[in-house]
C-alpha cells in the first residue's frame, strides 16, 4: 500500500475492500466536483478577475476593486444576490453572529428548526449562558423545534411553531456534536417550502458550515434567504488563512455589512492588507478540495465499517457536508484515533494530542490538526468531546491520497486497543 508506511494486514485488507466499496460513490463525488469547478471558473470569468485585483489596500480600503470582485465571485458560486467575503471575520461563528445581529431586533423571535445549535454559537444566542452582549441580553427571544428521535427534521412540529410568525427561521446544516444526519438540499428545500407557505415574512437563515460545494446546487436556490460560513472550511479551498462569508438576499447582506463595519459605510470600507491573492486562489480551489475531503470521508466510513465500528453516514449514503462520524467503544480508542490522524499530518506529525478544556465547549475536547492554517478543518483533522457516545468527528483532506493514509494510520492506532 505504501513504500514509506507499514500497516498491519488487517488494516491493509480493510482498506482494499473499502476502496472497492467506494468506487460508485467516488464517481458521484467527481461529477459534483466537475460541475462546481466549472461553475467557479465561470464565476471568475464573469467577474473579469485579473492580476491587478490581487493588489493590497490599506487604511479605510476605499475603492478596493479586488474586495468587490471577490464578493461577486462568491455571489455567483453560491447563487446569491450578493455576498460579503472578508478576512476579518475571525471564524464561522463570527460570520453567523454578524448575520444574526444584522437581522434580529429586540422583541424578535429566532426559531431554530434543527434542534439546539452547535456549541460555539450558543453563547451568541444566550442558550445556557448569560454572556454580556448575547441576543438574549438584547431582548431577542429564542425558541427551537426538536428533531425526531431518528435525528431527522420534524416538519409537522415546525408548521405548528411557524404559526407564531418568528422573525427568523434558523437552520443548521451540519450535525455539530450530534449523531443526527446532516441536512441535504432536499431537506433544506422542504423546510423552506413550509416556512414560505406559513410565515412568508420570516427570514430563513442557514448555518452552512461544512456544506459548501458538497452538492450540485446552493441552498439559496431552494428558499434560503441568508447563509454564512467559514473560509477555513470548504469555501477557502485550504488556501485562505482566515475569514468568513455571508451570502444571500442583497438587502440582508447589506444589513450584515452595516453590522460588520458601520451603518452607512458597510461594504465600502475594509482594507484587504494583501489577502486577496490567496482568497481568490482558495475560492478557485474550493470545489476540488471539497470533493477530496468528501472522498476521504467516504473511505473512512467504509474502512471503519469493515473493522466493525458504527459510522454515520455510511459510505453509500447521500451527504450534506464533509463530516464523517465514527463511534469508538471507549475514551482510549477515541484518543488513539485522534493521535493517528495527527501522525498522518504534514505539519506537527510528531505532536501527541491530549484532551483539554476549550472555550465554548461543556466537556474536555481532543483535537488533531496538523494543518498549514491553525484550526483549518478543510485540511485533514478531527475532534471529539470526551463524553459518551465516544464519537469522533472527522473532516477535511487536501487530497484523497494523503487523506487515505491518515485514515489508515488512525485505524492502525485504534486497533491496538481492540
Amino acid at each position: 500500500m505504501s513504500n514509506f508506511f507499514t500497516f498491519d494486514s488487517t488494516v491493509t485488507k480493510a482498506s482494499e475492500s473499502a476502496l472497492e466499496l467506494c468506487k460508485e460513490q467516488f464517481q458521484k463525488i467527481e461529477e459534483i466536483q466537475e460541475y462546481n469547478q466549472h461553475k467557479m471558473l465561470k464565476a471568475f470569468q464573469s467577474a473579469r478577475i485579473s492580476e491587478s485585483l490581487f493588489a493590497s489596500s490599506s487604511g479605510y480600503g476605499y475603492g478596493d476593486r479586488g474586495r468587490d470582485a471577490l464578493d461577486e465571485v462568491y455571489a455567483y458560486a453560491f447563487d446569491a444576490e450578493d455576498a460579503l467575503v472578508r478576512h476579518n471575520f475571525v471564524s464561522g461563528t463570527h460570520a453567523l453572529t454578524v448575520a444574526l445581529f444584522a437581522v434580529l431586533r429586540p422583541g424578535d423571535t429566532m426559531l431554530s428548526v434543527t434542534g439546539t445549535p452547535y456549541d460555539t454559537i450558543r453563547g451568541t444566542i444566550g442558550i445556557d449562558s448569560d454572556y454580556s452582549g448575547s441576543l438574549k441580553d438584547f431582548g431577542v427571544n429564542y425558541k427551537e423545534v426538536s428533531l425526531k428521535e431518528d435525528g431527522t427534521v420534524d416538519l409537522e412540529a415546525i408548521k405548528a411553531s411557524l404559526a407564531e410568525k418568528p422573525k427568523m427561521v434558523y437552520i443548521q446544516r451540519s450535525r455539530g456534536y450530534e449523531l443526527r444526519p446532516s441536512l441535504t438540499n432536499d431537506e433544506i428545500k422542504a423546510i423552506c417550502m413550509v416556512s414560505k407557505a406559513i410565515s412568508p415574512e420570516s427570514v430563513i437563515m442557514l448555518d452552512h458550515c461544512y456544506g459548501e460545494f458538497v452538492e450540485f446546487e446552493s441552498p439559496l436556490k431552494f428558499g434560503v434567504d441568508l447563509m454564512a460560513g467559514s473560509m477555513i472550511k470548504n469555501p477557502g479551498g485550504a488556501i485562505a488563512r482566515t475569514g468568513g462569508y455571508i451570502a444571500g438576499r442583497k438587502d440582508l447582506v447589506e444589513m450584515a455589512a452595516f453590522r460588520l463595519t458601520t451603518p452607512g459605510t458597510g461594504k465600502e470600507v475594509g482594507a484587504s492588507l494583501g489577502m486577496h491573492r490567496e482568497m481568490f486562489l482558495g475560492a478557485f480551489n474550493a470545489p476540488h478540495i471539497t470533493g477530496e475531503a468528501l472522498k476521504t470521508a467516504v473511505f473512512a466510513s467504509a474502512l471503519f465499517e469493515n473493522l466493525g465500528f458504527e459510522v454515520t453516514p455510511r459510505y453509500n449514503e447521500n451527504r450534506g457536508d464533509i463530516i464523517q462520524v465514527i463511534r469508538m467503544n471507549n475514551p482510549d480508542e477515541l484518543i488513539a484515533f485522534c493521535r493517528g490522524i495527527q501522525a498522518g499530518a504534514p505539519v506537527d506529525s510528531f505532536v501527541c494530542p491530549e484532551p483539554s478544556d476549550m472555550p465554548g465547549y461543556d466537556s474536555q475536547v481532543i483535537m488533531a490538526s496538523g494543518s498549514f492554517t491553525l484550526g483549518s478543518s478543510i485540511e485533514l483533522s478531527c475532534d471529539a468531546p470526551l463524553r459518551e457516545p465516544y464519537a469522533v468527528w472527522l473532516q477535511g483532506a487536501f487530497n484523497f491520497h494523503s487523506g487515505k493514509l491518515g485514515i489508515m494510520l488512525a485505524a492502525e492506532n485504534v486497533l491496538k486497543f481492540k
